[in-house]
């Protein structure tokens, strides 16, 4: 498989940023997530974005929120005429696409650009000739996941957006590459919701994981990483 960074900033875009989207080519092109500035990167190397599945981790809008123009080009555009991309969601997705359909557009906006599918907790799935496995990790009150991504001989384990937890270390085993949130400057102090990682917890989950490869993804640019961890750009492409 095949990564590309197309967008990696956190939930304010970094200078010249796209938000989260990582595009996994197998034997077909997954897209993980889909923030604001994927869309228009995608489209810098065809004029429409030739892409089988979208798979979202949570509805916070840094991770899905290109999906709305994606509807216009869609219907109205560009990718007017082409097979639907299957859009994969969080359980109640469709519901919660329908209500943010009412101010964006119309409540089946989304439903008309793409075959709206849900995932479950721990149940894999087929996306793109590539096989899924969600799992919920603890991020504020939002429900959130990660995704394990394999095409059958390689694994790919992408946090979503995560305090530290149990579950997040299930979704980097054993992976061949781990990309990880590390939003923060230092590990927060207190008993106040968490919903992200510093950088030292990322190494920690990536550690205990037994994942061969971590890379730091979602970072701020105005905070430093050490040298001796990897940490992703807009554009990078990582080979799992």
């Amino acid at each position: 498989m095949k990564v590309t960074v197309v967008g990696c900033s956190p939930a304010w875009p970094n200078p010249g940023g796209a938000q989260s989207g990582y595009l996994v080519e197998g034997s077909g092109r997954l897209l993980l997530d889909c923030g604001p500035g994927v869309l228009p990167r995608l489209r810098n190397d065809e004029p429409w974005p030739n892409i089988d599945a979208i798979a979202i981790t949570h509805f916070h809008l840094d991770h899905w929120g290109d999906l709305v123009p994606w509807t216009w080009g869609s219907q109205f555009g560009p990718g007017r005429g082409l097979p639907q991309v299957e859009l994969w969601l969080p359980p109640a997705g469709r519901a919660h696409l329908r209500h943010f359909g009412t101010h964006f557009g119309n409540e089946e906006m989304f439903e008309r650009a793409f075959t709206l599918r849900e995932y479950e907790d721990g149940v894999a799935f087929e996306a793109a000739g590539l096989r899924v496995t969600p799992v919920r990790v603890p991020h504020y009150e939002i429900e959130t996941y990660g995704f394990r991504v394999t095409d059958g001989s390689r694994l790919l384990s992408y946090s979503g957006d995560s305090a530290p937890s149990a579950a997040l270390v299930d979704v980097a085993r054993d992976a061949d590459l781990f990309l990880c949130e590390a939003t923060l400057g230092q590990p927060f102090e207190g008993n106040g919701l968490r919903g992200h990682l510093a950088v030292e917890e990322a190494v920690d989950a990536f550690e205990q994981s037994g994942a061969r490869r971590l890379v730091i993804v979602h970072r701020p640019h105005e905070l430093p990483v050490d040298a001796s961890y990897e940490r992703a750009s807009d554009g990078d492409v990582f080979e799992v």
